[in-house]
């Protein structure tokens, strides 16, 4: 058992991120005789039922930058072997702070998104203050960890570092409270009657996930197989959905209840997971439909959905934006989908103990 492992981590909500994060930590805290979280902000529901030899050292900061002098006082007064960091401007404060403490500690900054799709919808000089600093900072970290190749790709190409410097880690998504969570009583009628095959999409209502080629498609869909669609999930693109939906009239065809705590009883009853984003760095939610057996169909966004489904071994991918293929693909999964052993075996190495098992042997190794 390895003695003990240190991670940086900047909580900000209930997102993805620091969902696989504190999957992570719980593994670690199996595998490791004590766990050192170092917090940035506390935002969030992501402390409950905590192991007991997880040890939370809050930086009391608001912000990566002025996080940076806690960040030394640990790294002098413990010097570990090893750091784990979790998001792009942690990276960069973990990398000042070790250069301001002198110690030897080895960082390895895990990286989530593929940055330069998402920074498309932001101005030049935004993209540019996000870029520019990778590529210094990026030399003196010791390794990065990427969750997708589409990610690797992408930050080697932004900062230059060489391709050994990088490498993949699939993310902690299927957990034993995963697995359970999927077995709780199905939450809505449309699930638990099935009148209609259920489509399903989850995710923030955002300009990523792009719900608005979903709902055409469904459109397009419900026209010669009547059936239902689902969207988990709440953000600011609300009110032109619940307009889009109106103006097909599909009111009684289409369900926004909004965010909700366990998606799992949702996706695990539905007949079709469908993934229309934008862009993403590995898209857990298609890992979790997978995992819990459920036919799928993804855009081919960057990235990660072409690695999950095997470039369409798994399910079908589309071309972003593209609704009419995306309705014909769902009709023919609806039509003939695949088995649920043959879904579940496309995500294998998402297993929580899997992902943490490689993160170990990478910081114990390198």
């Amino acid at each position: 058992m390895q003695k003990k492992v240190s991670v940086l981590m900047s909580f900000s909500g209930a997102g993805g991120v620091e969902r696989m994060v504190m999957n992570l930590v719980r593994a670690f805290a199996e595998k490791c005789e004590q766990v050192d979280l170092l917090v940035i902000r506390d935002k969030g529901p992501h402390f409950a039922d905590i192991p007991k030899n997880v040890n939370i050292i809050k930086l009391n900061a608001n912000h990566t930058l002025t996080a940076i002098p806690a960040i030394c006082r640990y790294l002098k007064a413990e010097k570990p072997e090893s750091l784990l960091v979790a998001k792009d401007r942690a990276g960069r404060a973990a990398v000042i702070a070790r250069a301001l403490s002198g110690v030897s500690t080895k960082i390895y900054v895990r990286l989530g998104t593929n940055l330069s799709t998402a920074l498309e919808h932001r101005s030049a000089i935004s993209a540019w203050w996000r870029k520019a600093p990778m590529k210094v900072i990026y030399r003196r970290v010791d390794k990065v960890i990427a969750v997708s190749r589409g990610v690797a790709e992408d930050t080697i190409a932004i900062t230059g570092i060489p391709e050994e410097k990088v490498c993949v880690i699939r993310n902690p998504v299927v957990t034993e409270e995963f697995l359970r969570k999927a077995e709780e009583p199905t939450p809505h009628e449309w699930l638990s009657e099935k009148q209609y095959p259920v489509i399903i999409g989850v995710g923030r209502l955002s300009v990523q996930k792009d719900f608005e080629t979903l709902i055409k498609a469904f459109n397009e869909v419900n026209k010669s197989t009547p059936c239902r669609l689902i969207i988990l999930g709440e953000g600011g693109k609300r009110q032109e959905l619940e307009a889009l939906i109106a103006s097909f009239g599909l009111q009684d065809h289409v369900l926004l209840p909004g965010f909700q705590s366990n998606p799992m009883s949702w996706v695990k009853a539905a007949n079709v997971f469908v993934l229309s984003s934008r862009w993403e760095g590995s898209p857990n939610a298609l890992t979790e439909a997978l995992a819990l057996g459920v036919p799928s169909v993804s855009t081919r966004c960057p990235s990660g959905p072409d690695e999950t489904l095997a470039e369409g071994k798994f399910g079908p991918l589309v071309e972003m934006g593209d609704f009419t293929n995306m309705a014909r693909q769902i009709l023919r999964v609806l039509e003939n989908p695949l088995t649920s052993e043959v879904l579940k075996s496309a995500v294998a190495e998402y297993h929580v103990s899997i992902s943490a098992d490689k993160y170990l042997d990478l910081m114990k190794g390198s």
